[in-house]
């Protein structure tokens, strides 16, 4: 996680220099207000100003002041739970670690947990499935790389299993033990689906969770322009039934890093690039659809194929397809569907 530390005082500072262990796990930055900094942290004199920069750029901000003053700048900001950052409040005594947005699908309680741990502090959870101990659809998904395809449903399942109510569960991968809350029963009204297909409806109330297990493997000529990029993926993708919901990341060539087509793709369907050098994706095992030309460009005889292999850790279920100067290969991730699993 990409994660911001902001100290107001003389003791929060020192809280946050202790809270930099974090840095081991995660890309920590610590901001002390002017007064308060030192060598290591970056100064601000505007605290508002601070929050609006940082809250659509990191994946949590961690507060050490009062809880109000957290509160009121970053309330301009708040968009929705599947967009908004983790943000969490610890007052500089280190009492306590308290989420205050975000606490599920953001990761915040999560964090606040892995924070109070190392502090030796309290997290002061208040979300109701999680104070009750109880099974939560957004946490779980989040921490096994599925898609939410509907908040509504996310919640109305969350409050049915509140409320002591079973829910039903169809999964087309292997799994564990089911937590309390969710049963295998078929003739449940309400469920939870978690498969590739994103129009499943195996109850009459269906939260389908769609897993995020697609690499897409890309090669596209210098300066390849976006909407080429875009319409190729979208159109290899459509023809193939994958959903863009089960993508997970694009791979390419180290040739193509800066490739401002391909970044601006990434960028609009929030999906990271990896790319691998000749070598690399020369290593990757299996089958390809070889091409001299690409050799000679590259150092590799394939890109797209390759480098989605690689990336994905599993096997190619879409070969090269070419469009538009653009040649786009997908490859599957293998699927671990686990209960256990946490965030961070």
């Amino acid at each position: 996680m990409n994660i911001a530390l902001i100290s107001l005082t003389e003791k929060g500072r020192v809280l946050s220099e202790r809270l930099a262990v974090l840095s081991h796990d995660h890309t920590v930055r610590r901001h002390c207000f002017h007064s308060h900094t030192d060598e290591n942290a970056v100064p601000f004199t505007d605290l508002s100003a601070l929050a609006a920069e940082l809250f659509s750029a990191c994946d949590a901000l961690v507060f050490v002041c009062a809880c109000g003053i957290a509160v009121r700048v970053i309330a301009p900001h708040i968009r929705s739970k599947t967009e908004d950052p983790a943000v969490i409040v610890i007052p500089d005594s280190g009492s306590h670690v308290i989420p205050i947005l975000s606490g599920h699908i953001g990761g915040a309680n999560a964090l606040s947990r892995h924070i109070a741990e190392l502090i030796s502090s309290e997290a002061v959870i208040t979300t109701s499935t999680d104070t009750g101990g109880l099974f939560s659809p957004d946490s779980f998904a989040k921490a096994n790389g599925l898609t939410i395809t509907d908040m509504t449903a996310a919640k109305r399942i969350a409050a049915l299993i509140t409320d002591g109510k079973k829910v039903g569960f169809c999964c087309k991968y292997p799994h564990g033990k089911l937590p309390e809350g969710l049963t295998l029963d078929k003739d449940c009204p309400h469920g939870i689906y978690i498969g590739k297909n994103i129009k499943s409806t195996p109850f009459d109330d269906t939260l389908r969770l769609i897993p995020r297990d697609v690499v897409l493997g890309i090669g596209c000529r210098k300066n390849t322009p976006f909407d080429a990029i875009e319409s190729t993926v979208l159109h290899v993708l459509a023809s193939a039934d994958i959903p863009v919901e089960r993508l997970y990341a694009a791979a390419s060539a180290d040739l193509k890093k800066n490739e401002e087509g391909l970044l601006q793709f990434c960028e609009n369907y929030s999906l990271p690039l990896y790319t691998y050098a000749a070598e690399e994706l020369m290593s990757a095992d299996g089958e390809f659809t070889a091409s001299e030309f690409v050799r000679s460009v590259t150092g590799a005889d394939n890109v797209c194929e390759r480098s989605a292999v690689l990336c994905s850790g599993g096997k190619l279920i879409v070969r090269k397809q070419a469009l538009n100067g653009v040649t786009v290969a997908a490859a599957e991730r293998p699927v671990s569907i686990d209960f256990e699993r946490s965030i961070l």
